[in-house]
């Protein structure tokens, strides 16, 4: 990995939505923005890595004006009753 995937600013972020009425999916947010000097491979390789072993899942990307990205990640919470 280059030094501008190292260099991606990560922004934590968490969010709860709802879907539907009877079904409530809570979801965990985290924004990365991307230098401009951030190559297609290395975009790809860092996102690629964070769905393999993180379980995030793309959920928005934009692409500004000067070449900066910025990548929205979502990972379902999971929830785990107790069993005491």
């Amino acid at each position: 990995m280059t030094d501008a995937a190292r260099q991606a600013q990560d922004h934590g972020v968490s969010n709860a939505i709802a879907s539907g009425s009877a079904a409530r999916r809570t979801y965990e947010f985290r924004v990365v923005t991307l230098p401009r000097s951030a190559s297609r491979g290395d975009v790809r390789r860092l996102l690629t890595d964070e769905a393999e072993y993180g379980r995030w899942e793309l959920a928005r990307t934009v692409h500004y004006l000067g070449g900066q990205r910025k990548v929205w990640l979502r990972r379902r919470v999971l929830r785990v009753a107790a069993t005491l």
